[in-house]
Parts: C-alpha cells; structure tokens; sequence
C-alpha cells in the first residue's frame, strides 16, 4: 500500500511476517494443544451446521455474527471450550468465513473439515506482547513463551499465529511498519522458471534447483514402509511418526531459506523484473483423468508436478514480488504463450524452433542457444512491451508471409 509523504516523497506501507520457533514448556504445549483442538471443535461444529442448511437451500451464505453468537451457549453445554481464549475461537469462524468466501467466489472447493494433527493453528488478533531481549513473546492464557530469535522484528505487533509442525511449534508475527521507497537502480531482467534450472536470467545468468525432496524422497519412503508395518499407536510408530515429521520440517525448511535467498538476492540487483503469469495451481494438478476419460502421460506428468512443488514457485513469486515492491521496484506478469517458441533474432514463431527440453535451434535463421536463456530473453522483451503499451501479449509473431519467406531461405 502507498502513502503520501508531506515532504512529496512516496512511503510504503509494509505488512510483514517473522516467523520463529518457540520453545514452549510442558504445560504451555498442554495449553496450545487444548487450544487447537478447540478452535478445531468450533470450527467442524458450525460447518456441520452450515451445510446442513446449504443442503436445504443453496443460496444460504455463511454469516459470521451468526456463527458467533452461538459461542455463549456451546460454551455453557462444553466447559472445556470456556478455558480457551475467547478471540481463538472466533478467530477460527474468521477462517471458516474466509473458506465460504472463497467457495462463493469460485476460487476454492466448498470447505472440508480439519483433522487432529494436521495443519493446528491457533491465530491472536491481539493481546501479543514481545520481549526481544529475553527473547520471549506473551500468548494470552498461555504465557510467557521462548523463542528462537534469529532477527530482529520490525513494527507494530498485528496478531500472531502459533502453528504445529510434528512436535515442533512455530509462532507468525504479522507487523506493519512505514518506508521510504529509495529510488530503485535502473536494472530490469526477465526470468525464465523451468525443472532443470530452477531460475534463468534474460543475462545469461541461472539458478541450479536444490530438489530436496526428491533427494530425500527414497528415505522418506524408507520410513512410511516401516511405519506401515508397524502396530498403530506403538511406542515404535510413534518413533516412526516422529522421524517422518522432523524429515519434512527439515525439507520445508530448506525450501523456505533457498527461496529467500534467491529472490533476496534478484531483487537487490534488479528493479524490474518480468515474469511468464505461470498458473502453477493448473501446472501441478493432477492428469489422472477418469474411469471414462483416463488422462495421458500420467507418469511423467506426475514426475513434473512433483518437481514444480518441490521447487515452489507459487512461493518464490510472493516473496520476489514483495521484496521488490519494498525497494521500489516491481514484478510485471506476461503471457507465457509463445516465449519458448520465438526465435529472439529473427522473430520465427514454431514449435519446431525447441525440439529439446534444453536446446534452442531456429528452423528459419539457424540461432542456437539454451532454451531457457532464450525464453528469458523473450519475456524480457514482451514485459518491455507491455510496460510500454499496456498490451498482455507475450510476443507478437511474424506475419505468415515473412515466415514463409524466412523458412524459404
């Protein structure tokens, strides 16, 4: 968001999260526990309810302030839920009022239930104290927790959101805070996003993917063979368990830091940068098919959804793209149509041109090149274009006749 300056100048205006491990005692890990499955509670209680009347009529929309004011009277028939921060509970109707709003809107599927273990949260609007010199954030009816500091924390404290990975707790701090937009450098770049390099630069310049879970995909699979056969809810499983989840902590991890570190560092060095308008929800969905209409390929499509979330674009394109608006700068989106097809010094649009994944060979001209330095190039030039002229195209191809002419020669 901006904002006006009275010296003339441009402030931004900056929600940011920080995200830290806690290290919470026994019973302030009892307490967080009881918490979820509260909000859990609160949460699958109304949507029973909620669909129970959607089934009845169609067009019945969730209302919050309905949802909430049976709280009192599920607090009197449950005491446990009375031992709960009121505004976690509420906050969990927010998120189910988020899920109704994203089904209406056709942006999401009709809301399902959540189940113990996955996914607990629990969300503080307010109430969040912070002690960084301790090292310690106040969580109301919770205490006094420890966390593991690894920054420091800018701005003003909005909520915070404690959140359970296997036995590991994590807490979001959500601040907002004011800057002034320096003036950005000059330098505009278009990037190319492929498997096999995980970033490729209009200047020649690439990223190598890390893939950290398909390095460690033949261990994980180890241990989910092993916990199969072993008795559910022995000691044993539970060490199972407890390894299969420090795996993935550590797997997420490592994503989270490599992607930092790669859009930190593009947009330290460029202002602008340009982007394909990838749909990755669309890329990575599944080509199953159906008994009727079985989908093509499905192996290896499945091979490249699994490198497309491996990778996490969806992520490195939020963090890209809020990095540089914090510097001043911005990301523009392009039509993908077309970039790893066009010739980018005689303008020859055909399939024929990338006969490989990795080699770009035009039919009309003879250029060669990487492909994916070649597709960069391309959306640089297209993101020039629609800066420009406001047009979404991605490149504009030759006239039939002139590619008729190039391929005569």
């Amino acid at each position: 968001m901006k904002i006006s300056d009275r010296s003339g100048g441009i402030q931004l205006l900056i929600r940011r999260a920080f995200k830290f491990e806690l290290k919470p005692n026994g019973m302030q890990i009892q307490l967080m526990k009881q918490f979820c499955g509260c909000a859990r509670y609160v949460y699958n209680r109304t949507l029973s309810l909620e669909k129970s009347l959607y089934k009845k009529d169609s067009k019945h929309s969730f209302k919050y302030t309905e949802a909430a004011n049976r709280l009192p009277e599920w607090k009197k028939k449950n005491p446990f839920l009375k031992e709960c921060h009121s505004q976690v509970l509420q906050q969990s109707l927010k998120d189910l009022e988020q899920a109704y709003t994203n089904f209406f809107r056709k942006r999401a599927n009709f809301p399902k239930y959540k189940k113990k273990f996955q996914h607990d949260s629990i969300r503080f609007p307010q109430g969040v104290q912070l002690d960084e010199a301790k090292q310690q954030i106040r969580l109301p009816k919770i205490g006094w927790v420890g966390y593991r500091k690894s920054r420091d924390i800018i701005g003003a404290i909005k909520n915070a959101i404690v959140s359970r990975r296997g036995e590991k707790w994590d807490v979001s701090i959500q601040t907002e805070y004011k800057v002034v937009s320096s003036a950005p450098n000059s330098s505009e770049i278009g990037i190319d996003m492929g498997v096999k390099r995980f970033v490729t630069m209009s200047n020649g310049d690439f990223v190598e993917p890390l893939n950290l879970f398909k390095q460690e995909l033949e261990k994980l699979a180890k241990l989910q063979r092993k916990l199969a056969r072993q008795k559910k809810g022995s000691r044993n499983s539970r060490k199972t368990k407890r390894k299969i989840a420090r795996l993935h902590r550590y797997i997420v991890d490592s994503r989270r830091d490599f992607l930092h570190k790669t859009s930190t560092k593009i947009a330290k060095n460029h202002s602008i940068v340009y982007v394909e308008d990838l749909k990755v929800s669309n890329m990575s969905a599944s080509a199953g098919g159906t008994k009727e209409s079985p989908g093509k390929n499905v192996k290896q499509k499945s091979g490249l959804n699994r490198s497309i979330l491996d990778q996490g674009w969806y992520g490195f394109f939020q963090m890209l793209s809020y990095k540089l608006e914090q510097r001043g700068g911005k990301l523009i989106k392009v039509d993908p149509k077309n970039t790893s097809r066009t010739c980018p010094r005689c303008g020859l649009v055909s399939a024929e041109n990338r006969k490989s994944q990795a080699t770009f060979a035009c039919i009309g001209c003879g250029y060669r090149s990487n492909a994916d330095e070649v597709g960069a190039i391309n959306i640089l030039r297209a993101g020039r274009v629609r800066l420009a002229c406001g047009t979404s195209g991605a490149v504009r191809p030759l006239s039939a006749g002139t590619q008729r002419d190039l391929l005569q020669h």
